[in-house]
């Protein structure tokens, strides 16, 4: 199967948002604003466990980045934010902007990937 050139780049381009606003996320997850500390406890973490969780976070982002890497990383940010979703339905907090941007970057995560490499679209053949 070849790939068009503009598939390629726009799953460059799906692949580099995820990487940016994970990336994001990091950075706030270790020196949370003040305003972030109170949402971080009421999903039963500490402050103390935010540097922990970030640096979960940094190396599946930094996995999925390196293009060799990327399934893996995929793999990892999969689990990461599947995590994040149950953490909030188990606060009670079913669809809530959390989840619903977990989600959201997760598609986005694989669609990148799906659009960019060829051997998982060979892997998992989507056809109109």
């Amino acid at each position: 199967m070849k790939q068009s050139s503009s598939a390629v780049w726009a799953g460059r381009a799906l692949s580099a948002v995820v990487v940016i606003l994970l990336a994001a996320d990091v950075i706030v997850q270790f020196n949370p604003p003040e305003s972030l500390r109170a949402e971080i406890t009421a999903t039963g973490f500490s402050l103390d466990q935010a540097p922990i969780v970030a640096s979960i976070l940094a190396v599946c982002t930094l996995l999925y980045a390196i293009p060799r890497t990327a399934a893996l990383g995929a793999i990892l940010i999969t689990g990461f934010l599947g995590g994040a979703i149950c953490t909030h339905l188990r606060i009670g907090e079913f669809t809530s902007p959390p989840q619903l941007i977990s989600l959201a970057l997760g598609v986005m995560a694989w669609g990148g990937l799906y659009l960019r490499n060829a051997n998982l679209q060979r892997l998992i053949p989507i056809s109109a």
